[in-house]
């Protein structure tokens, strides 16, 4: 199948929009030039819903994509998690600063000081400091969230508790596991009961024996510009908690008008006070580039309005969900593609600027000499990937190299993108100038000697290995 099979001519469905259609045309546009098979978007704007979807589901066994298609929105799962925790500390069965052996007495990590003291906000601000990227998979028992949990204890320390943001999955997984001690319930359960059902979301599934009955995408990986069906396509129950939810357009737009709103279901039931939908959005810890954390969301302010949101990534699916408050805007876009999160980002991007005149700011690179910029060379590892930075034309090079080990430790890597330029922006900030990763940000982090020790990249630390 070539790449122009993937899209064809515009979708019938598409809203008889004019914004809406020129969105879509660059959404062709760039599905045609970063190989993406499947991609369904959608906009709320002026309480109006817009959406649709393009090309197919799977290269294999192709059926078109809607906007009710069925995608794994990955880590967007976060943030459902944390809605949960926040309905769970209004009914006074969880508070977020009490320790987590509170709720599990027997909890062990690597470092005992960290296992006593770490709570349910360091999970949900990515602050806990041990090593995030572990994945298995352990089944599909009621106990693979508890041997998952059990790994985690083995899991290295990295930063010290409260003091480094690092993106963490494996902090997730104690938050799933604390939701299932506080409710007695298994994961999956305590949220269809908790925020699934009350939001009326009834195609939003957990498990692929419910996703199976509907249609849904498969991930994608692109090796030389082919599009190749990525497996397996579950991530495995361990994981849930961490980006196991899949879901469509049509419920993330519930989902949003949810967390745009005043914290009532459709059906006017309360399910959360203002005050608790404003603690998750507000910034609490900062994290890649201008981004902030709240209490799962990530915050960044562009012409003093807030922009919320998450994005999310499992075997060839990329996804992003973001809203403005301000206007009660929100734009979802998903892809089946593991290239998708170049143009998940610029068709936002598009969106925040064309409906809102919202233009996010790109930071302007400086101009240093070699003998600066040397500093910063040599090899950073973190589980997932290690990356090469190296001088070449008077500037820094970057090369990611992935290890795999998603979703199990046995995965092999992916397809390797091709190097990068990357530029200093500020004393110890960068910014990667091409794709796939354009306009991702980047911090050195030092020792109290001054020695740099970290280079925060893809949100995770990389510990520093080669100078």
């Amino acid at each position: 199948m070539s790449k122009s099979d993937f899209v064809k001519s515009p979708n019938p469905q598409i809203p008889a929009d004019p914004q809406f259609r020129q969105l879509c045309q660059e959404v062709v546009a760039g599905m045609e030039r970063l190989v993406i098979p499947g991609l369904a978007i959608g906009i709320l704007h002026q309480d109006q819903e817009y959406a649709a979807g393009f090309g197919v589901t799977s290269v294999d066994h192709p059926l078109p994509v809607t906007a009710e298609t069925l995608f794994q929105i990955g880590s967007i799962t976060k943030t459902f998690l944390a809605t949960a925790a926040m309905r769970l500390v209004e009914m006074g069965q969880m508070a977020l600063d009490a320790p987590l052996r509170t709720y599990l007495p027997d909890l062990r990590l690597a470092d005992e000081a960290v296992a006593a003291a770490v709570n349910m906000r360091h999970l949900l601000t990515h602050t806990g400091g041990w090593e995030g990227d572990y994945f298995n998979d352990f089944g599909w028992g009621e106990d693979a969230l508890a041997q998952m949990v059990a790994r985690v204890a083995g899991l290295p320390q990295l930063t010290l508790l409260g003091q480094i943001w690092s993106y963490n999955n494996a902090g997730f997984y104690l938050a799933g596991r604390v939701i299932e001690a506080v409710t007695g319930r298994p994961f999956e359960a305590a949220m269809k009961e908790l925020v699934l059902d009350p939001l009326g979301l009834a195609m939003s599934f957990f498990f692929p024996e419910e996703v199976m009955t509907h249609r849904f995408v498969v991930g994608h990986q692109v090796f030389e510009k082919q599009a190749r069906v990525a497996r397996p396509w579950p991530i495995g129950r361990a994981a849930h908690p961490a980006g196991g939810l899949v879901s469509n357009v049509k419920e993330l737009f519930r989902y949003a008008r949810f967390h745009l709103g005043d914290g009532t279901a459709p059906d006017g039931a309360r399910l959360l006070t203002p005050e608790s939908l404003a603690a998750m959005q507000t910034p609490l810890f900062p994290a890649t580039g201008p981004g902030l954390i709240g209490l799962s969301w990530f915050i960044q302010n562009v012409n003093g309005h807030k922009i919320v949101g998450h994005g999310g990534g499992t075997k060839g699916q990329i996804t992003s969900f973001r809203f403005v408050p301000d206007y009660h805007f929100a734009v979802i876009v998903l892809t089946n593609s593991d290239t998708g999160g170049t143009l998940n980002y610029e068709i936002t991007n598009l969106a925040l600027k064309q409906y809102l005149g919202l233009t996010v700011p790109v930071p302007t690179p400086l101009e240093l000499p070699a003998g600066q910029l040397a500093e910063y060379t040599g090899r950073y590892e973190a589980p997932l990937d290690f990356c090469d930075l190296a001088l070449q034309d008077g500037g820094l090079i970057l090369q990611v190299t992935p290890r795999g080990g998603f979703p199990t430790p046995e995965t092999p890597p992916g397809p390797t993108p091709p190097p990068v330029r990357l530029a200093l922006y500020g004393e110890d900030r960068a910014v990667i100038l091409d794709e796939p990763m354009k306009e991702s940000f980047g911090e050195f982090l030092r020792d109290p000697d001054g020695r740099i020790i970290w280079f925060r990249v893809g949100g995770r630390v990389h510990r520093r290995v080669i100078e």
